[in-house]
């Protein structure tokens, strides 16, 4: 199953033209998932005690760990997330809030190592920019680091097309180059 993780909310976007063009070229049932149409509950402390509880318990079959159990179970993973305010929407944060689950997609060593509890071999973020991305810390750099610090993903690949705003931009030319890298994939 490849789990399409869309953060992607304008009916034109960029991102998710890039994002379709990806899964177009993969093999497998596509699990969509749109975490702006999700509502997300509040981390407050009746969240955290609940949760701590649960997990106390080892009660992963919880509906709280729903989105957790899926990403964990996911043979591919492709997040497509435009680059806005120095990052990506603040909807796709809110998920991995509920998806970095200690049991389900991660669990410690005895020595307080991660350790990846998920399915997964490899993950693409796909991103969109309407000038450049100064660092890719901001945004892909924070997946990276979940993928393979913690889920345990090694193949973790960048796909995006910037400068799509900045006045006299081929835009086409931009997204057609970047159609093509995905087809080297």
């Amino acid at each position: 199953m490849i789990l399409f993780i869309n953060a992607c909310v304008r009916k034109q976007s960029r991102t998710f033209r890039l994002a379709r063009r990806l899964l177009s070229r993969l093999d497998g049932e596509v699990v969509e998932v749109r975490p702006h149409e999700i509502t997300f509950p509040v981390a407050d402390e009746a969240f955290l005690e609940k949760r701590d509880r649960l997990l106390a318990a080892s009660e992963y079959g919880d509906p709280m760990f729903d989105l957790a159990r899926q990403f964990a179970a996911a043979d591919e993973i492709v997040i497509a997330a435009p680059y806005w305010d120095l990052s990506f929407p603040a909807a796709l944060k809110q998920y991995f809030e509920q998806i970095n689950v200690v049991g389900v997609t991660f669990r410690y060593s005895p020595e307080g190592i991660p350790q990846g509890l998920c399915r997964a071999k490899r993950l693409f973020y796909v991103t969109t920019a309407g000038g450049p991305i100064l660092s890719d810390a901001l945004g892909y750099g924070y997946v990276e680091a979940l993928a393979q610090g913690y889920y345990h993903i090694p193949d973790v690949r960048f796909v995006k097309a910037v400068g799509l705003d900045i006045v006299g931009a081929d835009v086409e030319a931009i997204l057609r180059a970047a159609e093509a890298e995905i087809d080297m994939l």
